[in-house]
C-alpha cells in the first residue's frame, strides 16, 4: 500500500480484547481473549447448543422457532461482548448458514441481536481457520499433522506442516445431518450404524488417495463432537490417553447395541449432545477407517481459536487476505506495476470522498486496495470481456482468509469496473455494503480509466467532489488538452455513469466545464 496508508495503519492502536464468534450448525461459541505482548489469554468463553443446521428444511428454509432460539443467544452473546468492551469482533457462519437461503432478513436480525455483521465462509475457508487453531494450540510433534474436524453439518479434513496446511477439504457430512438421516428420534441398531458409514465412506472416497499419499505423522481431532468421543473412551477405560481404532470400535459396539439413544448410559455424553452422538461417532469411525488412523490426540483448538489468530495475524500486518491476493496476482500473471499505479490513484480518490460517501470503514479502503490490485486477473483468460471473468474468478475461487461477504463484493466491483454499468446482484450484499459497493466501483473505475494508457508518468493532481451521486472532477490547466484519449474515456464515462444515477463533472483548474 502507499506510505501515507502505511502510516496510517502503524499509527493505529492495537486493540487488547479480541472476540471471535463461531456460528456452527451445532452450537454457537464465543471466545474472548486479552492480547497482550505479542500473546493471546482467553479471558471468558460462552457456549449454546442451538442447533441451527436442524432448523433447515430441504429447501433451506430456516424454522422460526429455531431462528427465535439463535436470535436469543445472539442477543446474549451481544451483551457479553459489549460489557467486556471487546476492541475488535468476528463473526463467523459455516454449514448452515452456507446451505440456507432467503437468509438476508435473519442476517440483519442476527447483526442487530449481536450488535455486530457476520461472516459466512466458505467450507475451505473454515477449514483453514480449524487449522489454525489447532496448529497454534497444539505443541509441535514434529513432521505433518492431520486435522479433522467434526461440524454438525459438514467434516472439515486438513493436512498441514506447522502453521502451514497443505491439504484442505470441507465434505457435506456432520453429526446433525447424519444423526437425523439414519437415526431419526434417536433410534439406534446395528444396521443403521452400518448404513451411515456407508455414507460418510461415499464422501470420503473422493480425498482418500490424495490424503494417503500427501501423509502426516500425527492426527489431531477438534470440535465437541470428538472431545465427546474421548471423554467416552476415558469414561469406558480411565487409562485411554488417545481415541483409538479399538477403542471406536468398542464404543460403536456398545452404542449400536443400544434401541435408542437415550438408553446411552454414559456420564460424560450430556442430554444436549446425545441426539447428534450416534452420528458423530459414524462419521469418526470411518474417518479412521478410509483414511487408516490409529491414533488421534483430542485438541482444545478449534475454529474460534482460529479466528482469534487470524485477528493477531491482521493487527501484525500477517493478513491471510493480502497473502492471498499476492498469491492469486502471481497465478493469474497480474502486471504489478499497473496495479499499483490503479491502487495509488483509487486510494487517493477516496480518501477524498470517503466523508461523503460514508466510506470511513476500514474495510472500503481494503476492499479497493484488493479491487485494484486484482481488476485484471481475467486478462490471463481472455482479453475480451475480462472484468467479467475476473469477477467469475474472485466469486468462486477459494480465498484464505476472506469471507463470502468480501469475495462476492469483489467480484462485484472488479465485474464492474469497465464497460456498461449496472447495479444488478447488489442487492445480493448485506448492508450497508448493498448500497455502498456502488461507491467503490465508480471510484475504482475511475482510477483505472486514468491509467489506461499504462504510462509510468504520475498523474498531476486531482481534486475530487462529491456531493450525493454528483462528483467533480477537476484536472490541472492543459492537462486534458494534451490527453485527448483520456477526454474522450472521460466522454464515454459520464454517459455509464449516467445508467445508474451518477452525475459526472469535468472540470479544467479554471473552474471551467472541459468535458
Amino acid at each position: 500500500m502507499p506510505s501515507g496508508n502505511a502510516a496510517r495503519a502503524s499509527s493505529r492502536k492495537s486493540p487488547e480484547l479480541l472476540a471471535a464468534v463461531d456460528l456452527g450448525s451445532n452450537s454457537f461459541h464465543m471466545v474472548v481473549a486479552r492480547y497482550t505482548h505479542g500473546q493471546l489469554v482467553v479471558v471468558d468463553r460462552l457456549r449454546e447448543m442451538v442447533r441451527l443446521g436442524a432448523g433447515l428444511d430441504a429447501e433451506g428454509r430456516l424454522d422460526r422457532d429455531v431462528a427465535a432460539r439463535a436470535l436469543a443467544c445472539l442477543e446474549r452473546f451481544g451483551q457479553r461482548i459489549a460489557e467486556m468492551h471487546a476492541d475488535t469482533v468476528r463473526v463467523v457462519g459455516t454449514n448452515a448458514l452456507r446451505r440456507a437461503h432467503r437468509k438476508q432478513s435473519f442476517l440483519e436480525k442476527a447483526r442487530s441481536a449481536l450488535g455486530h455483521p457476520i461472516e459466512i465462509v466458505s467450507g475451505m475457508e473454515e477449514a483453514r481457520l480449524i487449522y489454525s487453531g489447532v496448529a497454534h494450540t497444539m505443541p509441535s510433534g514434529g513432521g505433518r499433522r492431520l486435522v479433522v474436524d467434526i461440524g454438525g453439518g459438514s467434516t472439515e479434513l486438513i493436512i498441514g506442516d506447522g502453521l502451514v496446511p497443505l491439504e484442505l477439504e470441507s465434505v457435506e457430512v456432520g453429526c446433525v445431518g447424519l444423526s437425523e438421516r439414519f437415526f431419526p428420534d434417536g433410534r439406534i441398531s446395528a444396521k443403521r450404524f452400518a448404513r451411515a458409514r456407508v455414507a460418510v465412506r461415499s464422501e470420503l472416497e473422493p480425498i482418500q488417495l490424495a490424503y494417503q499419499r500427501r501423509g502426516w505423522a500425527q492426527a489431531a481431532g477438534s470440535s465437541g463432537t470428538i472431545r465427546a468421543i474421548g471423554d467416552a473412551l476415558r469414561e469406558l477405560d480411565p487409562g485411554v490417553q488417545a481415541i483409538t481404532r479399538g477403542g471406536l470400535e468398542q464404543l460403536v459396539q456398545l452404542v449400536g447395541g443400544l434401541s435408542n439413544v437415550r438408553d446411552l448410559r454414559l456420564a460424560s455424553i450430556d442430554a444436549e449432545r446425545r441426539s447428534v452422538f450416534p452420528g458423530g461417532l459414524a462419521i469418526l469411525t470411518e474417518v479412521f477407517a478410509v483414511l487408516g488412523i490409529e491414533r488421534m490426540e483430542v485438541s482444545d483448538g478449534a475454529m474460534r481459536d482460529g479466528l482469534l489468530y487470524d485477528m493477531v495475524g491482521r493487527i501484525t500486518r500477517e493478513d491471510a487476505r493480502d497473502r492471498t491476493v499476492r498469491a492469486m496476482q502471481a497465478r493469474y500473471h497480474v502486471d504489478l506495476a499497473q496495479a499499483e499505479r490503479v491502487e495509488r490513484t483509487a486510494l487517493t480518490l477516496l480518501e477524498q470522498v470517503a466523508a461523503d460517501w460514508q466510506l470511513d470503514d476500514p474495510l472500503a479502503e481494503q476492499i479497493l486496495t484488493w479491487s485494484a490490485r486484482l481488476h485484471e486477473i481475467g486478462l490471463d483468460v481472455a482479453h475480451s470481456r475480462h472484468h467479467q471473468h475476473g469477477a467469475y474468478l474472485l466469486e468462486n475461487a477459494d480465498m484464505p482468509g476472506f469471507p463470502r461477504e468480501e469475495q462476492r463484493m469483489l467480484a462485484r466491483i472488479v465485474g464492474s469496473h469497465r464497460r456498461k454499468l449496472t447495479s444488478e446482484g447488489f442487492e445480493r450484499l448485506l448492508p450497508p455494503w448493498d448500497k455502498r459497493v456502488i461507491f467503490l466501483i465508480v471510484i475504482l473505475r475511475l482510477a483505472v480509466l486514468l491509467h489506461r494508457g499504462r504510462g509510468r508518468s504520475p498523474l498531476p493532481t486531482l481534486v475530487l467532489a462529491a456531493r450525493g451521486r454528483t462528483l467533480e472532477l477537476r484536472f490541472p490547466l492543459r492537462w486534458l488538452r494534451d490527453h485527448p484519449l483520456t477526454v474522450a474515456d472521460l466522454s464515454q464515462e459520464i454517459d455509464w455513469l449516467r445508467s445508474v444515477d451518477f452525475r459526472l463533472r469535468i472540470y479544467s483548474s479554471r473552474g471551467l466545464p472541459a468535458v
